[in-house]
């Protein structure tokens, strides 16, 4: 018998990933291991950590990046969210992208294919303690229309040049590994 998380398309990208990724094996190894388990890893409820996904928004030319400022935690963030029972994160990662930036005809690159992976804390806030994101994150693009409209999970939203957010020591050193990742040619 297989756990509520297992999904079969989502453990093959994992082990597809890791082969593309082998110094990321340890980190595979634990989102490997929250999909086999007992509880459903794709919903919030599960407070020992769920998976959610996000999305590298970059332009159609793909010289940037669309960032959130994070209402909730006050930093320059990918767009993302929860998974909320959908066990399809790709899925998620484009809805969430369309959902908090309103950018008209963005599209998933290379659809099954994960381009990150970022398991990270989330702090405690009223009514909700603090608890893992096992973060599925997937390349998004734009086309020719770029305009956004700033939602209410956000302060703004930016596009910023990839190679300055590479580059850039006060940024959250997921989105410098993201940037990095994608001035090397990974995407």
């Amino acid at each position: 018998m297989t756990s509520p998380g297992h999904t079969p398309a989502l453990e093959a990208a994992l082990r597809e990933y890791q082969a593309r990724w082998p110094a990321e094996a340890a980190s595979v190894a634990l989102f490997l291991e929250l999909l086999g388990d007992a509880s459903d890893p794709f919903l919030r409820q599960r407070l020992a950590g769920h998976f959610t996904a996000s999305a590298w928004l970059v332009s159609a030319d793909g010289r940037r990046a669309l960032l959130s400022h994070h209402r909730k935690l006050g930093r320059w963030l990918q767009p993302g969210g929860h998974a909320d029972g959908d066990r399809d994160l790709a899925a998620v990662a484009l809805r969430e992208a369309r959902e908090e930036t309103g950018v008209a005809g963005l599209a998933l690159q290379a659809p099954g294919r994960i381009f990150d992976l970022d398991r990270h804390w989330i702090p405690a806030r009223p009514g909700e303690p603090g608890h893992w994101h096992y973060d599925v994150r997937y390349v998004v693009r734009a086309g020719g229309d770029e305009r956004f409209v700033v939602s209410a999970e956000s302060h703004d939203l930016g596009w910023r040049p990839v190679a300055a957010l590479a580059a850039d020591p006060e940024l959250d050193p997921s989105l410098r590994r993201l940037a990095g990742k994608w001035l090397a040619g990974a995407g």
